[in-house]
């Protein structure tokens, strides 16, 4: 039987990360995996061995330096750490001050206009947040785009952030912070949950080893029961809670421990430090 060709990667421009950590990685992984050509990602990196593995997995270009990197790209992704976002942006601007490409920031709590003024300023500047399950390709990034980027480039970028998950646009920037607290530091709420869950089982007489393995699989086969099956998370909760029930003797437990509000104090409380991350960094 023939072979049925792979359509063509819907991105045609040339890609730079700037930094090669984690989640620059799972990016380039999706990218290629999605079929994106390798000739086409070039990666900035200053850890030796970093590069070296970015190379070697992905046959990637490689470079110790971003403005190498960034020269000849149409797309600049910024994966550096925010403490050093002002150094690196400073450093790129004399290279990217002529092509002005499309740029990219996945660094948490970093404002578009502080990094556009660091860059120079005028630039398309797609601001996103993702997590660390985009590492699987099960990632929940949340994108605002400023005024520079046109149609085709936030449909460039949603192209780029969805290669490794769900990727969403924001009305507005101040809301970043929220979806920071949400999805962003979301994946340690249930990490959480899963120790929580595996404490109580081996409290109750379960191998620790079991308790785990349950856990887990039901943290997941729940996720993937409010992704699939179309209800809300509220209703399917009604489904499985019979009266005078199990599950409804634990919810009535949670409800008297305050969860809800509990959950909602700690949102509240990461969306408060990502603002003041953004003014420190602004300051720094």
């Amino acid at each position: 039987m023939p072979s049925i060709p792979h359509a063509p990667f819907p991105v045609s421009g040339s890609i730079a990360f700037i930094g090669g950590g984690n989640m620059a990685r799972s990016l380039i992984g999706a990218l290629v995996r999605s079929g994106m050509p390798t000739e086409r990602i070039a990666v900035a990196e200053p850890n030796a061995a970093l590069r070296q593995q970015l190379a070697d997995d992905f046959d990637v270009d490689v470079f110790v330096d971003g403005t190498d990197a960034a020269r000849a790209a149409d797309i600049v992704v910024l994966a550096v750490k925010p403490q050093v976002m002002r150094s690196v942006c400073t450093s790129l601007a004399p290279v990217l001050a002529t092509k002005h490409p499309l740029v990219i920031s996945i660094a948490a709590g970093l404002r578009i206009e502080q990094i556009d003024q660091w860059l120079g300023g005028g630039f398309p500047l797609v601001r996103c947040m993702p997590n660390t399950p985009a590492l699987i390709g099960a990632g929940a990034t949340g994108m605002i785009a400023n005024a520079a980027v046109d149609r085709a480039g936030c449909a460039l970028a949603e192209t780029i952030l969805g290669t490794s998950g769900t990727a969403v646009w924001i009305a507005h920037e101040d809301l970043m912070d929220t979806v920071t607290a949400v999805s962003g530091s979301g994946p340690a709420y249930f990490f959480l949950l899963i120790e929580a869950l595996e404490d109580a089982g081996a409290k109750q007489g379960l191998p620790r080893e079991t308790a785990r393995a349950l856990a887990i699989q039901t943290c997941l086969g729940a996720a993937r029961m409010a992704s699939e099956d179309g209800e809300a998370p509220g209703r399917l909760r009604e489904r499985v809670t019979s009266p005078n029930g199990t599950t409804a003797a634990a919810l009535q437990a949670f409800a008297e421990g305050g969860l809800r509000e509990l959950v909602a104090k700690a949102v509240e409380a990461a969306t408060i430090r990502g603002a003041e991350m953004s003014r420190e960094l602004d300051r720094g």
